[in-house]
């Protein structure tokens, strides 16, 4: 028995064990999804058992340093604790900003004391993160951003305004890009500082939405104090980090495309919805249409593990994550217009229990905004046709 071969036994083994009955049931709102912090509020006993179980094995993170709290797994082994998983349709322990975003930019380009400072509590799930961009005149335009950090020897202060921060007024700390040159050329002068959202001046406001939730917030910076030993990277080099968070951050949204585990396929929500007749879907136009959306599922999740093998291998993501984010919104718009189409009239009921108060119309009202966080599609194909296809502008 090779050595991978005896890590997946033991890998399966060790799930089947510690991975509770309802942690392997489909996630059915965002409620059932873990994100930690100091404010969360676990929704069962066996939500905070798995995520300490994870956490403990440093499988939240599996593939950083066991020095700083992560599984220290090899590429291989991560893909094997994924398939796993995956096998038993176990939930991911903890979704997090901090694991997606914040902990890769660390780990590359953080000094000592911060990667030792923060990546642990973001393995545990002790502390939640947002993201600090979007301005309301910098969006796809980042490096227009007008957050000003005034140098004050040992620390900044910081003033500002953003907007579009996704669960600002439910997160611990914030990554923020800021502008430490204001006579610095655009995308030069500008710094990614750490900072905790308790922080004096610091104050948010929930954006509601369509669909009726509130994912987004505006934060207001009114004399913000950040300790130099906070910035990430050095002062006035930030451009390049947030370049390669933008990567992760595109990868992640775009893995939107992709069937969670735990989750109904779209052909299990279609037999559902409308039924089998002689074995097949009873709608023959709606079975072509989500054959297709399957088809185009499966091509995606191939090419979106070659890229994370790629990049594992250390050939980084860059453009191509421009690529998967465009790819995976757009199908997963797809998969909920199909939805929609699929049930009906009663896909339409936005209030009351029987529509689990209009889940799905809410959902897929939703996914409208994937396709413009993060960079909107056309910026997307832009940077595709630039820099993939080379296409003259």
């Amino acid at each position: 028995m090779s050595d991978l071969e005896k890590f997946r036994k033991e890998t399966r083994a060790w799930l089947e064990a510690n991975c509770p009955e309802s942690m392997r049931q489909p996630i059915r709102s965002d409620d059932d999804a873990c994100w930690g912090g100091r404010k969360w509020v676990f929704k069962s006993e066996d939500q905070r058992i798995w995520l300490e179980r994870m956490a403990e094995r440093g499988w939240t993170a599996p593939d950083w340093p066991k020095e700083y709290g992560g599984g220290g797994l090899s590429k291989e082994e991560t893909k094997i604790l994924r398939e796993e998983m995956a096998r038993i349709k176990a939930r991911p322990p903890l979704n997090s900003f901090g694991i997606w975003m914040i902990g890769p930019a660390i780990l590359k380009f953080g000094s000592e004391k911060l990667k030792r400072q923060h990546l642990p509590p973001i393995v545990r799930g002790e502390i939640r993160w947002c993201q600090g961009y979007s301005e309301p005149g910098a969006g796809s335009d980042l490096a227009g951003l007008q957050t000003r950090a005034e140098d004050k020897g040992d620390h900044f202060i910081v003033n500002g305004h953003k907007i579009w921060t996704s669960y600002a007024d439910k997160a611990d700390w914030m990554f923020c890009l800021v502008r430490t040159d204001p006579n610095a050329k655009k995308q030069l002068g500008i710094s990614l500082v750490l900072f905790d959202m308790t922080t004096p001046g610091v104050t948010t406001r929930p954006i509601k939405l369509i669909s009726g939730s509130s994912p987004f917030c505006e934060t207001f910076l009114e004399n913000v104090r950040v300790e130099k030993d906070q910035v990430v990277g050095e002062v006035n080099q930030g451009w390049t980090i947030a370049k390669y968070l933008l990567t992760h951050e595109r990868e992640m949204i775009g893995g939107m495309g992709r069937t969670a585990a735990g989750q109904k396929t779209l052909s299990q929500m279609a037999v559902d919805a409308i039924g089998l007749e002689n074995g097949r879907l009873s709608d023959d136009l709606l079975r072509a249409a989500v054959a297709r959306w399957e088809i185009d599922a499966k091509a995606f999740e191939l090419t979106a593990e070659r890229v994370l093998d790629e990049s594992k291998a250390g050939q980084g993501v860059g453009n191509t994550s421009a690529m998967l984010k465009y790819y995976g919104t757009e199908l997963n718009k797809r998969r909920y217009e199909l939805l929609m189409a699929l049930y009906g009239s009663d896909a339409m009921v936005w209030e009351g229990a029987a529509s689990n108060e209009g889940a799905l119309p809410r959902a897929w009202a939703r996914t409208k905004a994937n396709s413009i966080e993060g960079g909107t599609s056309e910026v997307q194909l832009n940077v595709i046709s630039k820099n993939i296809l080379g296409l003259p502008s």
